[in-house]
């Protein structure tokens, strides 16, 4: 279950159809909404193997919250998703940033950022074997990150020529992380400003085995 909307800036309705069709190609049913109304529906949400949230901040009520929180938690769905539309997402929810692993801050420089996301070689994972560290042209995601996240990929602050209040704690920030929540497998990658920054032969095959790692009764 793909949901979107939120910050148009995001590109939420092509993100959407990217990974329908992404999905698809694994092999999924999937259902596309343009409501968070969806996730009201407890039965349909519990059905899913997958829900895909791409809604950048935004509000979500109780009612639409709970299912999903329920079906993560005590269910073992997994949830996947990439850049503001996964953790930038109802800012006022604490317990959405408590299951989702992060939360947007800060990306210094704006878009147009020039960075290297490199594979963390010191934690092999199904979902980055192979991959090279690739360069990276958008937004460098800063987060708050949850100290129980396996991360998988990361980048380095600060990058050369962008000024900022970070500059004076360097550090490796996670881009690319599992973890889980309850019986459900999280899957998160910061990439994602544009769609045709998911596009790229990396961040898409990473997107695609993230969906399947997460995926419950899939697995990668």
């Amino acid at each position: 279950m793909i949901v979107w909307g939120g910050w148009d800036g995001h590109e939420p309705d092509k993100v959407a159809h990217f990974f329908e069709h992404l999905l698809k190609g694994e092999g999924f049913d999937v259902e596309v909404s343009d409501t968070l109304d969806t996730f009201a529906d407890a039965e349909k949400v519990k059905s899913q193997s997958l829900l895909v949230p791409i809604y950048t901040m935004s509000e979500i009520t109780n009612e639409q919250f709970t299912p999903i929180h329920e079906a993560v938690r005590d269910l073992g769905i997994g949830i996947a998703g990439c850049h503001g539309g996964m953790c930038d997402a109802f800012r006022n929810n604490t317990e959405w940033q408590f299951m989702t692993g992060s939360q947007w801050v800060a990306h210094p420089g704006n878009d147009g950022v020039r960075y290297m996301v490199k594979i963390d070689r010191e934690n092999p994972h199904p979902i980055t074997e192979g991959i090279p560290d690739f360069e990276v042209v958008s937004e460098q995601y800063y987060l708050h990150v949850d100290p129980g996240n396996n991360s998988l990929a990361y980048t380095e602050f600060p990058t050369a020529g962008v000024d900022g209040p970070h500059v004076e704690n360097p550090c490796r920030m996670p881009q690319v992380y599992t973890k889980m929540y309850g019986k459900g497998r999280v899957f998160y990658n910061a990439l994602g400003h544009h769609c045709d920054i998911l596009e790229a032969e990396h961040p898409r095959e990473l997107m695609r085995r993230g969906f399947l790692w997460a995926a419950k009764g899939v697995g990668l």
